[in-house]
């Protein structure tokens, strides 16, 4: 379900598993789905309705813009099919919610694309972390606005933090633990931007469960992609993670790791291999992944309102 660039590099991913067929694609673009469906001999539907009628299934692939998330979903959970869905879940964390309902009710297979929890630096910073709690995190995503015409409208994208930061979000998820409280603020494009342009800028300020502090920092004002990552820190070890390595600090020299390249396709084929009945591999499924989302939607909350914003501590 959808057909842009995400679209295609899961299906080039997956059309080179030999145990997968790519059975069709639907975009309320025709062309583009299908361009991207002749790539890979699959059939072509002009939405999500059709593809389902259409056809026999045993898994799906959401890779919607953010705005279009909440109807797919929940017509595939109807359809009782597997479900991967590509990050974010939602612009709001009302609409990931009610999907989470469904798939509880459901209980089929899920995963959501957060492909970082995949890189080989990532277990190696949690090797190296091992039992030594991590007291700040600073994490970054300074980048450009994408070339879709929807990124740039908050009632298209969410804004940066829901669209790109998230990654981060979920990475100090993982390595730190659940936030409880964030404060944030927000630096607006020029007026003529229009009012519903997302911020260029935002700052928040994380305070986690376990006692340990966190900043995030992001901006779209760049023309190129400039940095990504999470910086994490505990008692005699300082390591700093993005896509691509990890960079080790003990205080005797840096140590530098490079990323194999692979967490695209283990995502994948993680998932692929939990539809089949054959792997556990899945680490970020549906409902885990609504707690980032919900973390993303409390910095944007935060940022829009000006005041603190408290999460749960459980899922309710």
């Amino acid at each position: 379900m959808g057909a842009g660039n995400v679209a295609a590099r899961h299906a080039r991913v997956l059309s080179g598993f030999p145990d997968v067929r790519i059975a069709a694609v639907a975009d309320t673009d025709v062309t583009r789905a299908a361009t991207l469906a002749a790539e890979h001999g699959a059939a072509c539907y002009d939405s999500h309705e059709t593809l389902l009628d259409g056809e026999r299934l045993d898994a799906v692939y959401v890779c919607v813009p953010p705005f279009a998330h909440g109807p797919v979903e929940l017509a595939v959970l109807e359809a009782g099919l597997p479900l991967f869905v590509e990050k974010p879940l939602a612009l709001d964390e009302q609409t990931a919610r009610r999907v989470s309902e469904a798939v509880r009710r459901r209980r089929v297979v899920t995963a959501v694309g957060h492909h970082w929890r995949y890189l080989d630096v990532v277990e190696q910073a949690r090797r190296l972390l091992g039992d030594r709690p991590v007291r700040l995190a600073l994490g970054v995503w300074l980048d450009k606005v994408p070339p879709v015409p929807w990124w740039p409208r908050r009632d298209g994208s969410g804004g940066q933090v829901i669209e790109q930061a998230v990654h981060v979000l979920d990475l100090a998820r993982l390595l730190v633990g659940e936030v409880a409280e964030v404060s944030a603020h927000e630096s607006g494009h020029p007026p003529e931007h229009g009012e519903t342009a997302v911020g260029a800028a935002t700052g928040a300020l994380l305070r986690f469960r376990d006692g340990a502090v966190g900043l995030l920092g992001a901006t779209c004002l760049l023309g190129w992609k400039h940095r990504a990552g999470l910086e994490v820190y505990a008692e005699g070890i300082a390591l700093q993670l993005s896509e691509e390595q990890l960079v080790v600090d003990t205080g005797e020299g840096r140590t530098v790791i490079t990323e194999s390249g692979d967490a695209k396709h283990r995502v994948d084929r993680a998932f692929v291999d939990a539809v089949l009945g054959r792997g556990q591999d899945v680490r970020a499924p549906y409902d885990d992944a609504l707690r980032t989302h919900r973390l993303a939607c409390a910095v944007a909350r935060a940022a829009a309102g000006g005041a603190p914003v408290t999460l749960p501590d459980h899922d309710g």
